[in-house]
């Protein structure tokens, strides 16, 4: 068992990270090349305006939609929570500093304790919102369902090989189960939307990627949403 263990935080590891690594920039790349791209043939873009726009949605409180309050709470609290956890929990910080070759700070085992069973909440709430709620499940496809199941599986062994009292499983078999599930976790990170991690920025560039012409945004909210429909 610990062969495995020693592979799977080893060789598997690296090969996942440079895969997440490689995979991440050459999207980030593509981006950038298209933005540049379209900045040439641009003549007035309020740069000022979108920058500031593309921060906002990092705390989006005044972005929420009126009924989807609690959904967009869990989703931007799970996304808190999935960065903070993996990158500076006291383990992962030495795993992926030794990767890296730098020293990375870690956070208090408490705290990364409640940030693990803040993002498995979000999760679950995630999860019944794709279920049991009709326009999210006919926009849902398979791929979404097997990577919120394949984080919960990553953070919940997480949480239960670090306190044996809720362990149903020896603690190699459990270890092994966290890291084999992390290790697929990002190696699948640049062909997933967990890129998004990365092309967040780049998605909020609407008003350069887009480019509609005045009024154009008015008539796409009528043809989707109707003529009583306000942009």
């Amino acid at each position: 068992m610990q062969a495995w263990l020693d592979f799977a935080k080893g060789p598997l590891f690296i090969a996942a990270f440079l895969t997440m690594t490689l995979g991440l920039g050459r999207l980030v790349l593509l981006q950038s090349h298209a933005l540049l791209v379209k900045r040439r043939r641009l003549r007035l873009v309020p740069w000022k305006r979108v920058a500031a726009e593309t921060l906002s949605w990092a705390f989006p409180v005044r972005h929420m939609i009126p009924g989807t309050i609690v959904i967009s709470s869990a989703s931007f609290l799970f996304h808190f929570g999935a960065i903070i956890v993996p990158l500076f929990l006291a383990d992962h910080a030495r795993l992926l500093g030794g990767a890296l070759g730098i020293q990375l700070p870690a956070i208090n085992k408490n705290i990364a304790d409640s940030l693990t069973l803040l993002t498995l909440g979000c999760v679950i709430v995630l999860v019944a919102y794709r279920v049991l709620i009709r326009r999210a499940r006919e926009l849902s496809r398979p791929s979404d369902y097997a990577l919120l199941l394949l984080l919960l599986v990553v953070f919940l062994s997480g949480y239960m090989a670090g306190h044996p009292s809720v362990n149903p499983l020896p603690w190699q078999a459990m270890m092994l189960l966290h890291m084999l599930a992390a290790d697929l976790l990002i190696f699948l990170a640049p062909f997933t939307k967990l890129s998004h991690m990365v092309l967040f920025p780049f998605d909020r560039l609407s008003a350069v990627h887009w480019q509609l012409r005045p009024g154009a945004g008015a008539r796409v909210a009528e043809a989707l949403y109707g003529k009583e429909a306000r942009v």
